[in-house]
């Protein structure tokens, strides 16, 4: 049975076994399974191929119109179980039945229809691609071939002489790049690692061949236009110039209409090659793009204009003059370029923040080659591998991820988590790849590699945000359908209604337009149906939610805010609840010491309240030991332990005596620690002997009753209250009895940061509760000194129970709850959440439970996502708002229903409207590139502030931006907060008369 689920889990595709839940998680689907266990028929049900699914990059969509034809095309059709096509990342996923589709098939489908589909080969792990120079023929593909599958392992290899590439399937726990590209070198052959996709890529995100492609053709479509402009709408109205226009070579052909004509007829069937072609493929497959538009609009001008001119030189009429619109179809086409292109470099810089993400890993970095870390050697960043020794000098960026092994330095690493003060690295301490070596030098080791780091986990978690699609959009997405056809209708509409109303109307009862010189009443009304059918533009409303989710999804990855898609969101608009984890998350998830209290000595009154500093320079409660002596002691003994709490003790003694003077010598003799109780050691100090002990009142007194000084029972009695955990500690001397000389309070303090942040989100509107595992005296305690409501905490809860909690509250409070943790013991809570909010630690962003990652351990954050998130909701809004506008005013303005009031749109300036309306939308979204942190996310020290959300933060947003690098820099240097949190510390010395 054992080794059939085995074959059950490895033959089940990933896709089948599981769905993707609501929420972001994994459900197991039971019923998939089913058909398994039956009997003589799971053999059966195992050989059944399961659906496969393959990635594509599809370059050629403009608008929501391609995208829902190729959806549109391919979602009816049998074997297709899902298609997502990304317009702006110009990716596509589908998923399909292998028995009756294939990815070449798939590819033929897509590219019949006008696109250019290529598949983007499955990233494994375990593979490899390698550009491989130097070989000429077979014989030399042969001896790679033959070299490389004979190393332990390798186990498949692939060449390409054509492409010079070698494809390899390797153990990685066996042999890395690094070793295949040597033995490729020790054959005689230069190597390197492939990086053609992720260049690719980079050329598709900066959209580098659409804006060549259509910088070219309004070059070519400005030569024909400027003559065409001149000849139309200049010559004519200069009095030097008029006798030219008015040159007749026959009838009623003028030598200008002709050279027009000449000018146009290039352009038309050239330069708009192109469009004749993209609306050709859609149309076969019954669907509508906005080429089509463009193809009826620019042909009906110019058939028009050349049936005109043809039957003008059969009209013997003294003086006719045929009206004709080849000035139009040439201008048109030149607008459209125009439009194209600038479009197409507006949706290149949407992607700027990816594509600097991605070009943030250095090309080389310095090893070490030899155990005694005295050999170097540069090599390219891609052949770091785990284990390696990395040598970091000031200014390196940093290759992969690790841990410093030796030296120190501070590194800039605004790039990854948005943290604007440079954070100081010792020994220990991890590094991130991609961020910036400061001014120190030191040598770390490599953890993660490749496309295991927190990059390179970035920038995929970036590219799945970007690529997928808001709620919202399903809107845009649906009217994108049904655009073009009924812009069609609705330019026939207006022909046949307008031709109706001539025949119907007296000619003095009819607009002015109708009456200009040359013009005929068919011409005016064919004019109108070409001004509807090009003013329409499906595109507006397309590129309204994917361009603002590509920018604010890139902003956020900059600022270290990972938002993982469309969903999460709109979600996070509507957001009136948080749940935060007490853990980790709202404390600093390490226990430090907050408090002491010294045994006063007899006869001396002891003056000093809860929060002063300790005399560490008095005498113990014996009048005898030094109190500086004492903590000596207990660092150097609590530092033989294991234990957290005697770590934390053991480190604050540390600390506290550096800031007081040299540290006192101490020599420990026996060391012993007894479980449940605390710890006991036999030492010397200052040429003393003393046996101290610490840990609980029963243990440190050697005594059943525990009973101590009324100064530490009323110490223990305040801070129990608190819930914070005390220790105490003895000396004896001799044969004496132990005596009581100190305690110490320890708890996990709230972060400096946590009460700042839940004040900003309560002035947001927004509920906030506590979840934690610990007791409700604790629990409340935290939740006091932050600011949390007592009605609002939850104690003792399991990470079961607090998924269940957040299911009580959005069944209570409506689907409005997020829920704030580190990812791990509460993911089921993320998930059951609207939104879920996982803090990363830093270089672990993968939290598949979270809808939201943030790169620091800082509830500011929370308030800068959702500032975030409603600031780019709102620009969708704001483009989808436009767009409709834009339609809703221009084709009834184009279809002649302001003409009584003197108002009308000539197809030029359709063809200029529209193209601009989609320039319009990216430029709007590309104001949130201008996004800063609101100044309820930052501390009150901190001088970085933002002029707020909404309509109102936008409009100064863009003042700001007229200065943007220079304020860039300038909050670079004055902002920020230090990450290192370090131990909350607040020694305190209490007396029986203070106590309280």
């Amino acid at each position: 049975m054992s080794k059939l689920f085995k074959e059950i889990w490895v033959r089940t595709p990933l896709s089948s076994t599981f769905r993707s839940s609501s929420s972001g998680g994994v459900e197991l689907s039971v019923g998939s399974l089913e058909p398994l266990m039956k009997g003589i028929d799971k053999e059966i049900a195992l050989d059944e191929p399961g659906p496969e699914k393959c990635e594509l990059r599809i370059e050629g969509m403009t608008c929501g119109s391609c995208v829902e034809a190729i959806e549109g095309m391919l979602r009816p059709q049998a074997g297709i179980h899902s298609i997502k096509v990304a317009l702006l990342a110009e990716r596509g996923v589908i998923e399909f039945d292998p028995k009756q589709w294939s990815v070449e098939k798939i590819v033929e489908e897509i590219s019949d229809i006008g696109f250019d589909a290529t598949a983007i080969p499955p990233s494994r792990e375990d593979e490899v691609t390698l550009r491989i120079y130097g070989m000429t023929c077979s014989s030399c593909t042969t001896t790679v071939e033959s070299g490389l599958a004979s190393i332990p392992g390798i186990q498949s290899v692939s060449i390409s002489l054509v492409s010079e590439t070698c494809q390899i399937a390797f153990d990685r726990g066996i042999i890395g790049p690094r070793e295949m590209i040597s033995h490729i070198e020790d054959m005689g052959f230069d190597a390197m690692i492939s990086d053609e996709n992720n260049a690719t890529q980079l050329q598709s995100l900066t959209r580098t061949k659409e804006v060549m492609e259509w910088r070219k053709r309004l070059s070519w479509s400005l030569l024909f236009a400027v003559p065409v402009f001149l000849l139309t709408m200049v010559i004519p109205h200069v009095p030097g110039l008029k006798l030219f226009h008015q040159i007749q070579i026959y009838n009623g052909l003028y030598l200008s209409d002709v050279l027009v004509m000449l000018i146009t007829t290039p352009a038309q069937f050239w330069v708009g090659a192109k469009f004749y072609r993209a609306a050709y493929k859609s149309l076969k497959h019954g669907t509508a793009t906005m080429d089509v538009l463009v193809m009826l609009g620019t042909s009906s001008a110019y058939f028009y204009s050349l049936a005109s001119l043809t039957c003008a030189a059969f009209n013997f009429t003294s003086g006719f003059r045929p009206m004709l619109f080849f000035d139009t179809s040439t201008m048109l086409i030149m607008f459209v370029s125009m439009g194209r292109y600038l479009e197409n470099k507006a949706k290149g810089r949407t992607s700027a923040a990816l594509t600097d993400l991605m070009a943030l890993a250095p090309s080389m970095a310095t090893i070490y080659t030899d155990a005694e870390c005295t050999q170097e050697k540069k090599i390219a960043t891609e052949l770091v591998e785990v284990g390696d020794t990395v040598k970091l000098v000031p200014g390196d960026k940093i290759p992969a991820d690790g841990n410093v092994i030796r030296g120190s330095s501070s590194v800039d690493e605004s790039a990854i988590t948005g943290e604007a003060v440079p954070v100081l690295k010792q020994v220990g301490d991890t590094v991130i790849g991609g961020t910036v070596n400061g001014l120190g030098t030191f040598d770390m080791v490599v953890t993660r590699a490749g496309k295991d780091t927190a990059l390179a986990q970035i920038v995929k978690l970036v590219e799945d945000a970007q690529t997928s699609k808001a709620p919202i959009q399903a809107f845009a997405d649906k009217v994108a359908g049904y655009f073009v056809p009924t812009v069609i209708s609705l330019g026939v509409i207006t022909f046949i209604a307008w031709v109706a109303i001539t025949s119907l109307t007296s000619d003095d009862s009819l607009p002015a337009m109708f009456h200009r010189h040359g013009s005929s009443k068919l011409a005016v009304c064919l004019q109108m149906c070409i001004s509807v059918i090009v003013v329409a533009c499906p595109c507006a409303l397309g590129l309204s939610t994917p361009t603002a989710i590509m920018v604010g999804t890139g902003m956020g990855a900059k600022n270290g805010i990972l938002i993982k898609g469309g969903r999460a969101l709109e979600a996070s608009k509507n957001i009136k609840r948080i749940v935060l984890d007490k853990t980790g998350t709202v404390t600093v998830g390490k226990l430090s010491v907050v408090g002491l209290c010294w045994v006063p000595a007899d006869g001396v009154e002891n003056t000093e309240l809860y929060g002063g500093d300790p005399d560490l320079n008095g005498l113990c409660a014996d009048g005898v030991t030094m109190r500086r002596s004492v903590i000596a002691m207990v660092s150097a003994t609590e530092a033989r332990s294991e234990h957290p709490l005697a770590k934390a003790i053991a480190v604050y003694g540390k600390d506290l005596l550096k800031e007081d003077g040299p540290e006192p010598d101490v020599d420990i003799e026996s060391f012993e620690s007894v479980t449940g109780a605390g710890v006991k050691a036999l030492l010397s100090c200052a040429g003393q002997k003393y046996v101290v002990l610490i840990g609980n009142a029963t243990f440190i007194t050697q005594s059943q009753s525990g009973s101590l000084n009324s100064s530490l029972a009323a110490f223990e009695s305040q801070e129990t209250k608190l819930g914070r955990t005390i220790i105490y500690v003895s000396i004896q001397k001799g044969t004496s009895r132990p005596q009581p000389l100190l305690s110490v309070s320890l708890a996990d303090s709230p972060k400096p940061s946590s009460k700042h942040a839940i004040r900003a989100l309560q002035n947001m509107g927004i509920e906030v509760d506590m979840m934690t595992g610990d007791g409700k005296a604790t629990a409340i305690a935290i939740a006091k000194q932050v600011g949390i409501r007592p009605e609002n905490v939850w104690s003792t809860m399991t990470p079961k129970g607090k998924a269940t909690m957040i299911t009580e509250l959005i069944e209570k409070h409506g689907d409005g709850v997020a829920m704030v943790g580190d990812g791990i013991n509460d993911s089921p809570a993320l998930v059951a959440a609207t939104v879920g909010i996982a803090l990363s630690s830093g270089t672990s962003v993968a939290i598949e439970a979270a809808d939201i990652v943030l790169m620091r351990s800082d509830l500011l954050d929370v308030v800068a996502a959702l500032h975030l998130s409603r600031s780019i909701f709102a620009v969708i809004k704001r483009n989808l708002i436009w767009a409709c506008i834009y339609n809703v005013l221009g084709i009834p303005l184009a279809m002649g229903l302001f003409l009584p009031i003197g108002l009308y749109m000539h197809p030029m300036m359709a063809g200029a409207a529209m193209a601009f309306s989609s320039v319009s939308v990216v430029t709007s979204s590309l104001t949130l590139k201008w996004w800063r942190r609101p100044a309820d996310s930052l501390m009150p020290d901190d001088t970085s502030v933002d002029s707020g959300a909404g309509w109102t933060g936008l409009f100064f947003d863009s003042a700001r931006s007229a200065v943007g690098d220079a304020w860039g820099s300038v909050r670079g240097l004055v902002s920020g907060r230090q990450t290192d949190y370090g131990y909350s510390q607040l020694p305190v010395e209490m007396s029986s008369a203070s106590a309280v």
